[in-house]
């Protein structure tokens, strides 16, 4: 739209040189010619090419802004590409320290001999999850839970769920 306008200025600023112009000329060749006529066709040229001029260096100038930011697109589509392959890369770094966690735990629980319905106690308790929230996972009683809880804590010989967590996340942490 800019550069339309622009050259649709620019190409009326040639249309009122031009004429001008050549009356300036026609009229130096006449015997009794107005120097005031002259005067005001001089500044009316000199008018009209420099907002030609001024047009031409302001088309050049929106060319080189538009230039920049294209480039500057292009770097960064670039850095946006590489920073999606390194969050991709750093996605399946977690998912298979996630997976290997998780066989140790699972390892540790064989370890401590957790019955199978312990095992899914112990996971949810690492995950956080309140007794009653467990309860109501498991489809079973908030007792039964604090009983697993109980074995559980009793097997690790740990004491309580925030030594059982810690003795999981002790060692990951660093």
């Amino acid at each position: 739209m800019l550069r339309t306008r622009n050259l649709y200025l620019i190409a009326t600023l040639f249309l009122i040189v031009l004429p001008t112009c050549y009356d300036f000329f026609q009229e130096l060749h006449e015997p009794d010619h107005s120097w005031t006529d002259a005067g005001i066709e001089i500044f009316t040229m000199l008018l009209a090419l420099t907002g030609i001029l001024f047009l031409i260096r302001e088309l050049y100038q929106h060319r080189q802004e538009a230039e920049r930011l294209n480039n500057q697109l292009k770097l960064t589509r670039h850095d946006l590409q590489a920073a999606r392959t390194n969050l991709h890369e750093l996605n399946l770094k977690i998912q298979q320290a996630s997976r290997q966690y998780a066989e140790i735990i699972q390892e540790q629980f064989d370890a401590w001999d957790f019955t199978p319905s312990e095992k899914d106690v112990a996971l949810l308790l690492l995950k956080g999850l309140s007794f009653d929230e467990i309860a109501s996972v498991r489809d079973t009683r908030e007792k039964t839970v604090r009983q697993q809880a109980t074995a559980i804590y009793r097997k690790s010989g740990l004491n309580g769920r925030h030594e059982f967590a810690a003795w999981f996340f002790e060692d990951f942490l660093g």
